[in-house]
């Protein structure tokens, strides 16, 4: 896989987000793909998953719900759903790589 020696995440981007020689930006309109009805954070279709990086409004009760009931229902669409804060995002971005190698490993792909 492109990019295995770089560091965190960004190593692993290539299999998620190809277009992208950077990390995405909602507010340029990137960083989000279909999956379903839904738009998600990051979604590598080859491996089924998605990646939901939560920021500090998902702590709310009402927004906890939502989103139970969100990947709820993108997990019945096959898929597995993967989800960290900002501060695992930004603090421990290995943990991403990791979830996402363990994934491709899961399905015979590493």
């Amino acid at each position: 896989m492109d990019g295995q020696n770089l560091p965190g995440w960004i190593g692993v981007l290539p299999l998620i987000r190809p277009r992208f020689a950077r990390p995405p930006s909602p507010a340029r309109g990137e960083g989000t793909d279909g999956v379903g009805p839904y738009v998600v954070d990051f979604a590598c279709v080859r491996l089924r998953l998605v990646i939901e990086i939560d920021g500090g409004v998902h702590g709310r009760d009402d927004v906890v719900l939502r989103g139970a009931l969100r990947q709820t229902e993108i997990e019945a669409l096959g898929w597995t759903v993967v989800r960290f804060t900002n501060d695992t995002a930004l603090g421990e971005p290995w943990r991403i790589d990791d979830a996402i190698r363990d994934r491709a490993r899961v399905l015979g792909l590493l």
